[in-house]
């Protein structure tokens, strides 16, 4: 069933692959796939089927006549329980309930009568990209399998996108090459036997948040003890982050009650107020079996640390490249203390807490309840009584949101409360981005907006999911970078089982002014102490990323030196050379940088791969 080239051996945790019909033009198209290194599993007939890299402990695939499934990624399931599935398949759609009972983060391929089906997972972290090769419709994990097939370039407007701060829904998920389309992460694809007509198949859509705390924190608690687990009960050593915060802090202590040996990793903040070391050294009393290592935080790489020498091949801008060497720097060192993999708390802040934007429905359909809890948040967030009375006033539809955002890209920020209670942070573009691509911007947010509808009705439901699918669009990348530092990373709270436990509870008790993540509290008692359960705030760690700003000021300088997006005529780059002569500028205190140097990192290293494979070639 499978090829396997000599050289072929990649480390696990940065499984990537193109998928085919069992179709005599796909078997010719496939080739261009296939490099030194890479796999091949076939279907019943020889043809290729899945071709690309990935680890033996990364991949379970049954064959039965003419069905073949795959799952690849972190899944439980083993050869003997997919076997059965495969068996019993009648019908791609009875994969939908498969798909929605495994724990775990993965995809699932599957082969049928000569139909193909490819989803990844519904919180974005694992995504699917389709593009017509030769005329043969070729599904892939990552964007840029195609575009090096297809010899694709980047397309500039949609270069032109990412310069936007935030960039809204749908736009984020559009690809950098306009040959190639992204499937939603609640679609699955489905390719027709002829292996050129492809259609959509929702198969995943958000739980009714109905269930009380008390209901649910139980539910919480099994799904996230369910998905370290698919991480640790191999045993060994993992390790994991323990920054002292609720969220890691919850990872660390599951993962202590599995059969691997935890060795736990805390980075304390530059700032003398930051009190994570504190709260970490007193979870790790209550772990006396974990190796604790905490780091000196004056070696602690900064923000923005490393940006001219980033060589990571990604298929798309990420602002997560302005922490890339922070997160990288002592997965080393887990190395040597013999981690076969890093378990993070990223995730927690998105799924535990929630928006509170649900008040905008709230108000309407319990108002004297969404009135007190208001006023609470009100003094919590320093809210103006004006500016929340017009945000909950505003009941504009999503499409018309975004439709005004097109027309104010170069209005200031607007003001928190606006933001928090309405469809999110409007996007913006900043002095140094040019006419020509804010006219770009403009043409493509307008588009958008005829057609664009919310990701749910409710607002606060839309803003959990829109802001769990950035935080995945960001963690792919990294994922990828940890992968190829050695020790491949896993956020167990990004899991869609979890996200559906959480999701479940109702908005009204998930995010409240009177308690710090209620539900992660109510959903860890018994496993985390409560002398830890009792903390609540977070570390914001802006020290860390002013010092970061002023220390690599001439880094910055040389970034935008031999700018490509001044090149493509997108920025100024005497705006930008300037900025980074003055570090301390207020304004900068936003991350308004952010998205123009992920798309100026990214293209230098599309730059640095085009001249790779021409040395190569050569």
């Amino acid at each position: 069933m499978t090829e396997l080239h000599e050289s072929a051996g990649a480390g696990p945790g940065d499984a990537h692959f193109t998928v085919f019909t069992d179709h005599e033009d796909a078997a010719a198209v496939a080739r261009p796939f296939s490099h030194p290194g890479s796999r091949t599993l076939t279907h019943t007939s020889g043809r290729p089927w899945i071709v690309g890299h990935w680890h033996d402990d990364e991949i379970v695939t049954a064959h039965t006549g003419r069905t073949g499934l795959a799952v690849i990624g972190c899944c439980p399931i083993d050869a003997t329980e997919l076997q059965r599935r495969a068996a019993r398949l009648r019908d791609l759609a009875e994969l939908d309930a498969l798909a929605r009972s495994l724990p775990g983060s993965f995809h699932l391929v599957a082969a049928l009568d000569g139909q193909l089906r490819v989803q990844g997972t519904a919180s974005g972290l694992r995504l699917v990209f389709h593009a017509a090769v030769g005329g043969v419709q070729v599904a892939a994990s990552r964007a840029d399998l195609l575009a090096d097939v297809l010899g694709a370039e980047p397309d500039e407007e949609q270069l032109a996108v990412r310069l936007l701060w935030p960039i809204p829904h749908p736009l984020a998920e559009e690809p950098m090459w306009r040959a190639i389309t992204a499937v939603s992460p609640h679609d699955a694809l489905i390719v027709a036997p002829d292996s050129r007509t492809v259609r959509y198949s929702r198969w995943w859509t958000p739980p009714d948040p109905v269930r009380t705390l008390a209901e649910g924190a139980p539910l919480v608690r099994k799904a996230l003890a369910t998905a370290v687990d698919a991480r640790t009960r191999r045993g060994g050593v993992v390790s994991s982050d323990l920054s002292g915060g609720l969220d890691s802090t919850s990872i660390c202590f599951l993962a202590d009650r599995s059969p691997a040996h935890v060795v736990a990793s805390t980075w304390p903040g530059r700032d003398p107020a930051d009190t994570d070391l504190y709260w970490a050294r007193q979870a790790a009393r209550s772990m006396p079996d974990i190796d604790h290592v905490v780091w000196d935080a004056d070696v602690s790489p900064l923000v923005y640390d490393d940006l001219l020498t980033i060589d990571d091949l990604l298929d798309e801008p990420t602002i997560g490249v302005m922490d890339r060497s922070r997160l990288l720097y002592h997965l080393p060192a887990m190395a040597e203390r013999g981690s076969r993999l890093h378990l993070t708390g990223i995730g927690g802040d998105h799924v535990a807490w929630c928006s509170e934007a649900y008040y905008h429905r709230l108000l309407r359909t319990r108002p004297l309840f969404a009135l007190r809890q208001l006023r609470g948040f009100r003094a919590l967030w320093q809210w103006p009584l004006g500016g929340t009375a017009r945000a909950l006033a505003d009941s504009r539809p999503y499409g018309k949101w975004l439709a005004d955002s097109s027309g104010r890209l170069r209005a200031p920020l607007p003001a928190t409360v606006s933001t928090s209670l309405g469809w999110g942070m409007p996007p913006r573009l900043f002095d140094w981005v040019t006419p020509d691509a804010e006219r770009a911007a403009q043409r493509v947010l307008s588009g958008a907006a005829a057609t664009a509808v919310p990701l749910h009705p409710d607002r606060g439901l839309h803003a959990d999911l829109d802001q769990i699918r950035s935080c995945t669009r960001i963690v792919r990348q990294w994922d990828q970078m940890a992968a190829r530092a050695g020790v491949p990373m896993a956020s167990p709270f990004l899991d869609d089982r979890v996200i559906e436990a959480c999701l479940a509870v109702r908005p009204s008790e998930r995010v409240t002014p009177w308690q710090y993540k209620p539900l992660l509290t109510a959903a860890m008692n018994g496993i985390v102490p409560d002398t830890c359960l009792r903390r609540t705030n977070k570390a914001a760690a802006s020290m860390d990323a002013s010092n970061g700003l002023r220390e690599h000021r001439a880094d910055l300088l040389k970034l935008w030196e031999d700018s490509r997006l001044e090149q493509l005529g997108l920025v100024d780059g005497n705006a930008l050379r300037r900025l980074a002569q003055r570090p301390a500028t207020p304004e900068l205190r936003d991350a308004i940088l952010y998205s123009t140097i992920a798309a100026e990192v990214w293209l230098r290293g599309l730059n640095r791969k085009s001249e790779h494979h021409a040395q190569a070639s050569y």
